[in-house]
Parts: structure tokens; C-alpha cells; sequence
């Protein structure tokens, strides 16, 4: 009488280490709903004894709570919008996972495009940094008090100035050694006619003095430029394979697939500060010469470009899925 064949064996192994972490998938949800139960029968007890006699005090129809209802029921259509729409949602980050699993596509690249204000990021950061040092100067807190404001309004400016030629003009190496050399060359002419202090003394004047409250502000509407911009990528991407590219325009299942035989690839990092910032474009060009390339701007382009070069090179072949071989 023979034996359990390999395969049975190899299943048998498989079924065995597969207990453990389902175990422990249960034990973890059990915790986790005990805690819940534990913090809702904490938060009742609150409730009942501070809330209750507050609620006979509380005027339901004054602004305040008109302004709370508002916002419960802007939550809440959003959570039932969210419940309706999860499992028609075509995500890019649901289109991730699709490509991990999937066993013939080994190399893909799913990309979309940044707003150019992520440039700004520096900038951004520069700003909270300002709308803190302004709040400890506010509050002459440890050395802070006496950082006059000039100085850290001309410290800004000159991020932002570095931000604005990143972002509006396309700067290549060359032309950033030219105007280096340049410079050299007027601030040695200026020192030869004695002038250099003077020339300096100018730009005291362009020092901005911007209250912390500004700074805060121009930091949270950078910040909330970057993640409309990101919430957007979640649903108008690109997605590369060997053999084809998917262009996804929507929440749904609207978009276009592209054979690999009707459009080309490039990168473009001829903007240095750009790449120096990580930043790059991947450019889609076209068989068809009356369509527009499509440009998207990357973070971490150097990566990006070589899982492109990688889609690029290679054909994917679904794999013949063989019959399980049975035991004699």
C-alpha cells in the first residue's frame, strides 16, 4: 500500500502553517472587540452622568448646534457614500493590489500625476517652521524673543524664491552653471569698484514681516493643494504593463487600455532642480500623431524609471494552468 503522494504532503504542510495565523487573526479581532465594548460601556457611563443633566441647559436650535448638525449629517452622507460606492471604486491603490496578485504580471507601474505646487513643499515646510518661530518669539519663550522678524521673513522669501524658479521655469544644468558664473562675475566686478556692500545692503529691504497666523495659513493651503492633488491621483492614473497601458479617467471602471505597440515612453529630468528634488516626468507619446502626449509628474523618478524600463523590456505570457496531478 503506498503512501501519501508529495503533493498530499505539500498541501498537508501548507493547510498545517496556515492554522497559527488564522488563530491569531481571531484572537486579535476578539481583543479588539472587547476593547470596543469596554470603550462604549465607558463612554455610556460618561454620557449618563455628565451629559444628561447638561442636555436639559442646552438650547438644540441655537447656532452652535445648528452648525454640529451640519456637520454630523455632512459626516455621515459621506460614510453611507462610502459604504454604497467601496466596492465599485476603481482605486489606484486598489489597482496595486490587483497587480500584486495577479501571477503573470511580474514588472508594472502605476503612476499619476502630481500637481506642480508639490514643488512648493519646501516652502510649505519653511512656513510652519516660520509660524513656529513666530509663536515662540510672540511669547518671548527661551532665546526666540529677540529673532527679529525681518530675519525670518527674508529667510522665507528666499525658499520661496528657490521654489518659483523650480516651479515656473524648466532649469537644466547648464543654464544653472551660466547664471552661477555670472553672478561670480558681477559680485567681482562690484568688489573691484568697491560697491559690493552697498549692492548687499538692497535686499534688507525685500525682508517680508509676516505674523504667525499668515504663516500658518499659507502652510495649511500648501498642504491642502498637495492632498487634493493625491486624492485625485487615487482616481485618474496610469497603469504600464508588458503588453498594455491603462489610462484610468474616474471612479469607476471608465478609461482606456492601450496596446504596447501604439505608444512610446521617456523620461524627462532635464529640469535639474526639479530632480534634485526627486521629481521627474514620465511622457507619453503616441502612435497616432493627431493625439496629445500625456505628461505626468513622479516622485522618486529614479525609481519610477527603472520599473519602467523594466515594463518596458519585457512581454508577459499567461501561464498555462496545469491540471492538479492525482495520487496513484
Amino acid at each position: 500500500m503506498e503512501g501519501p503522494s508529495i503533493e498530499e504532503n505539500q498541501s498537508i504542510e501548507s493547510k498545517s502553517d496556515s492554522k497559527p495565523p488564522r488563530r491569531n487573526k481571531k484572537i486579535l479581532i476578539l481583543c479588539l472587540a472587547l476593547i470596543g465594548v469596554v470603550a462604549v460601556i465607558a463612554l455610556a457611563w460618561v454620557f449618563i452622568h455628565y451629559g444628561v443633566p447638561r442636555m436639559k441647559e442646552m438650547n438644540w436650535l441655537s447656532n452652535q448646534m445648528i452648525a454640529l448638525y451640519i456637520a454630523v449629517g455632512f459626516v455621515s452622507a459621506a460614510v453611507v457614500v462610502w459604504l454604497v460606492l467601496r466596492r465599485t471604486l476603481r482605486t489606484r491603490l486598489r489597482m496595486q493590489r490587483v497587480m500584486r496578485t495577479d501571477p503573470d504580471i511580474n514588472d508594472w507601474l502605476v503612476v499619476f500625476n502630481w500637481t506642480p505646487k508639490v514643488l512648493y513643499v519646501p516652502t510649505i515646510l519653511a512656513s510652519l517652521l516660520a509660524a513656529v518661530l513666530m509663536y515662540l518669539r510672540e511669547g518671548e519663550v527661551w532665546v526666540f524673543g529677540s529673532v527679529p522678524a525681518f530675519a525670518i521673513g527674508g529667510c522665507w522669501l528666499a525658499v520661496f524664491f528657490f521654489n518659483f524658479l523650480v516651479e515656473e521655469y524648466s532649469i537644466s544644468i547648464k543654464i544653472l552653471l551660466i547664471a552661477l558664473v555670472s553672478l561670480g562675475c558681477l559680485l567681482l566686478w562690484l568688489h573691484l569698484l568697491g560697491w559690493v556692500a552697498g549692492f548687499l545692503r538692497l535686499f534688507k529691504h525685500l525682508a517680508v514681516s509676516i505674523n504667525a497666523t499668515g504663516y500658518l495659513l499659507i502652510g495649511v493651503i500648501g498642504l491642502l493643494t498637495i492632498l487634493v492633488s493625491w486624492l485625485k491621483g487615487l482616481f485618474y492614473y496610469m497603469t504600464i504593463t508588458p503588453n498594455f497601458l491603462n489610462v484610468q479617467e474616474g471612479p469607476t471602471e471608465s478609461g482606456e487600455q492601450i496596446g504596447r505597440e501604439d505608444y512610446n515612453s521617456r523620461i524627462d529630468t532635464s529640469d535639474f532642480l526639479e530632480r534634485l528634488m526627486g521629481f521627474g516626468k514620465i511622457i507619453i507619446t503616441f502612435k497616432d500623431g493627431k493625439r496629445e502626449p500625456i505628461s505626468v509628474l513622479v516622485w522618486r523618478i529614479q525609481k519610477k524609471a527603472q520599473m519602467l524600463e523594466r515594463v518596458r523590456g519585457k512581454f508577459a505570457i499567461d501561464h498555462i494552468q496545469k491540471p492538479p496531478l492525482s495520487g496513484s
